[in-house]
């Protein structure tokens, strides 16, 4: 596994960006995309602007980071889209929305995921190529469903980071209430100064930001740290883990570590990596965990994977979580974590 650690770390150095077009900790634009039925088409996020969802009462937000460093990433990610697609389809409501946010994505991954049927009729996709990543090889993209009105889609790429990370916003408009969604990926390891307290801090800025009614903010954490657990109460958004009566030292809660390489779960145990954070007016309903054992299909695939120290060919070593939140809905939260 440290040969894989260091390829991909080589791998991220020798295709970082020489000159990018942004400010660091400003707001970038970026287009974000719909399929026509026989192309991609960019849109201007503001072209929808005075458009609002109102049959959608609730959000369903699938979060998952899909390991960028292990081999057969097309494998894996094919994978990861069938599951999600049956989790989806499986909870189903049209008074739902479902929105994905992906970490770690190669720029096969968004190749992958601009061919797949499901996501061209299902979703607008926030990227098809890495020109508005903060690093030349890794980086996120979200999945917003066709039927919310987009009003804004920008980058806030971070000046503080070792690593190549930024924060992914998307406005959307439901029942007359502007929602803003984060997907990041915030700094990782235990190295100082650490990064993710200024991370986290410049998100909620946008979170909090003039004209937005509610947001939630998702994704890798690496809360590994003492001041992991009080980043939410710090900068004014609640943790939904913790608002579902749930225990920062439970397991029950962990997302990484059950499937990691067994040097590292032995090494470092498992841990809450994955987070959601969210404010103003959007009712938690539901928190759970998903894609625990999803592994590749093919068996010498799979064997390459085994060998590399794991206890299955699994496509990533976090699990994914699912929030559920309600507009203008009374329903009680629970929670399956």
């Amino acid at each position: 596994m440290d040969e894989v650690v260091q390829k991909a770390i080589r791998e991220v150095a020798s295709k970082a960006k020489k000159g990018v077009p942004w400010e660091f900790d400003k707001p970038y634009d970026q287009p974000y995309y719909t399929w026509t039925g026989s192309e991609w088409e960019a849109n201007n996020a503001n072209s929808s602007a005075n458009q609002t969802a109102s049959e959608i009462s609730k959000l369903a937000l699938y979060s998952w980071n899909i390991d960028f460093m292990l081999p057969y990433a097309d494998s894996r990610m094919s994978k990861g889209i069938a599951h999600l697609k049956g989790l989806i389809e499986r909870d189903s409501e049209e008074s739902t929305a479902n929105i994905i946010y992906l970490q770690e994505c190669v720029e096969s991954d968004l190749k992958l995921l601009a061919s797949h049927p499901w996501v061209r009729e299902t979703f607008a996709l926030t990227d098809l190529d890495i020109s508005y990543w903060q690093s030349g090889h890794y980086g996120t993209v979200s999945l917003i469903d066709r039927r919310l009105p987009i009003s804004n889609c920008f980058r806030v790429h971070y000046s503080q980071t070792r690593m190549e990370r930024d924060g992914l916003f998307v406005d959307v408009n439901i029942r007359g209430k502007n929602i803003r969604l984060c997907n990041t990926h915030l700094e990782s390891l235990a190295l100082e100064p650490p990064y993710r307290p200024p991370q986290i801090k410049l998100c909620a800025e946008y979170m909090r930001a003039s004209g937005i009614d509610g947001a939630v903010a998702a994704g890798d954490f690496n809360a590994i740290q003492d001041f992991d657990r009080t980043l939410h109460s710090e900068n004014s958004l609640k943790d939904a883990y913790l608002e579902l009566a749930g225990k920062e030292d439970d397991k029950e809660g962990h997302t990484w570590g059950q499937q990691a390489a067994t040097a590292l779960r032995n090494q470092f145990g498992t841990s809450r990596m994955d987070k959601v954070y969210f404010r103003g007016g959007l009712e938690l309903l539901s928190l759970e965990k998903f894609g625990s054992n999803v592994c590749v299909a093919d068996a010498g695939e799979g064997e390459d994977i085994v060998k590399l120290g794991f206890d299955k060919p699994w496509i990533t070593d976090h699990l994914g979580i699912k929030a559920v939140f309600g507009i203008e809905h009374d329903s009680k939260p629970t929670s399956s974590l």
